[in-house]
């Protein structure tokens, strides 16, 4: 007896908007168009679905002419591989026509159009993202990745070893993907050839590293698929120094338990980041953009100093330094490697020092010192310079008596 058809648990999405609109003007007159990959995995996982793909049997051109007699704007994004994004009612969909390969030899495989929503579905990389559904909700699957969903398994189509070397960045997906969908030990199959792929991420573009680590670091299973990748000898390949998987795993204990979001950044720091040359390595390693980059470096500068024993005037002064997004920072990579548990209520005061003090603006303006007889130049610089570290070292009082004591000791510094 035929089992009965797998069909999404809530097709609204579907059937509704923008979305249907598409929809109806590319399945019809002979050609068939589904949503495929991760809008129809998510679904039927029972989680929010936010980027949403389609594949056709029709090929760009008749793609591109049924979008432009609807009036829906097209832009070709990858026309030459096939895909297409139409622009319906402010949404954007990536529109591919079904491919299958003629040669494969990594990311520069030869493919043509064809019209097989199997072979279509083979040349992906995991059987759970090679469903695809139908307008009516129905989910076909062709390699096995309903089963795959439901036991919470990351399984590569077909020989992982294939796959992996059609693009070596799929060794991070696996990752990534094990640490956002998968429960329990990682496939075997796929573990193994990960690792005897790993040489392979060396060829990898830093920016294609860079993106598929960063989301690998806040995704909900990050902790045990860093250490796995470090136990295999392959987080090293990547980040090119040691890790600090304890240190990870207590940050993002952290961040749950203090209702932060996850924050990709702040966890490669933790696990990457103990000196200021770390950081530079992971800023060349992987092209981090210098916000990235900072982020990392202020991480690195004298963490080990920051505990709850410092006093009120050493925590203001390190937030009035740092900004508070830099503060917390330091704080949490400090209190990740002290060993104190997520609900330490000295490191909790630490932490929330911004919610209880307004870090001030240096009141003291060149004006006032050129009142006092300093002259414009490399001098004045210096010596309001020297006016705010005063200040700071006061306490940040704000009376103008303080104030005006200050910078006349600046001034008279200055003068000689």
């Amino acid at each position: 007896m035929k089992p009965e058809p797998v069909r999404l648990p809530d097709p609204d999405w579907l059937t509704r908007g923008p979305l249907a609109r598409l929809l109806s003007v590319l399945d019809r007159d002979g050609e068939e168009a589904r949503v495929v990959g991760g809008a129809v995995r998510d679904a039927l996982l029972g989680r929010a679905v936010r980027e949403i793909d389609i594949a056709t049997t029709a090929e760009p051109a008749e793609v591109t002419r049924r979008a432009a007699a609807e009036g829906f704007k097209t832009v070709p994004t990858g026309i030459d591989h096939g895909t297409v994004t139409i622009v319906v009612g402010g949404a954007a969909f990536e529109v591919t026509t079904l491919r299958e390969d003629v040669e494969t030899f990594g990311r520069k495989a030869v493919v043509r159009f064809g019209r097989d929503w199997r072979l279509d579905a083979e040349r992906r990389d995991f059987t759970m993202n090679a469903l695809s559904a139908a307008r009516d909700g129905v989910v076909h699957d062709y390699v096995g990745g309903i089963a795959d969903l439901r036991a919470r398994r990351v399984r590569f189509i077909g020989d992982p070893a294939r796959r992996i070397a059609e693009d070596y960045l799929r060794i991070l997906r696996f990752f990534r993907f094990h640490a956002a969908y998968g429960h329990g030990e990682p496939d075997r199959a796929a573990l193994h050839a990960c690792i005897v792929a790993r040489c392979g991420l060396g060829r990898l573009s830093r920016e294609r590293v860079r993106m598929e680590l960063l989301r690998l670091m806040t995704a909900s299973g990050a902790g045990p698929a860093v250490a796995v990748m470090a136990e295999a000898g392959l987080l090293g390949a990547v980040i090119g120094g040691v890790s600090l998987v304890s240190a990870f795993v207590a940050m993002a204990a952290l961040e749950a338990a203090l209702g932060l979001e996850p924050d990709a950044v702040r966890r490669l720091g933790a696990l990457g980041v103990t000196v200021a040359e770390d950081a530079e390595r992971l800023w060349q390693r992987l092209r981090l953009s210098n916000e990235e980059h900072e982020r990392l470096g202020s991480m690195a500068d004298h963490w080990w100093r920051i505990s709850p024993a410092i006093d009120t005037g050493q925590a203001r002064t390190l937030l009035y330094r740092l900004g508070s997004q830099q503060y917390g920072d330091r704080v949490l990579i400090s209190w990740a490697r002290s060993g104190a548990p997520p609900d330490d209520a000295h490191w909790r005061d630490l932490l929330r020092l911004p919610e209880r003090w307004t870090v001030p603006v240096f009141p003291i303006k060149a004006a006032d010192l050129l009142a006092r007889g300093v002259v414009k130049g490399p001098g004045l610089g210096k010596a309001l310079g020297a006016a705010e570290e005063r200040w700071i070292a006061a306490g940040f009082p704000h009376s103008p008596e303080a104030l005006q004591k200050i910078a006349d000791a600046a001034a008279a510094a200055a003068l000689g």
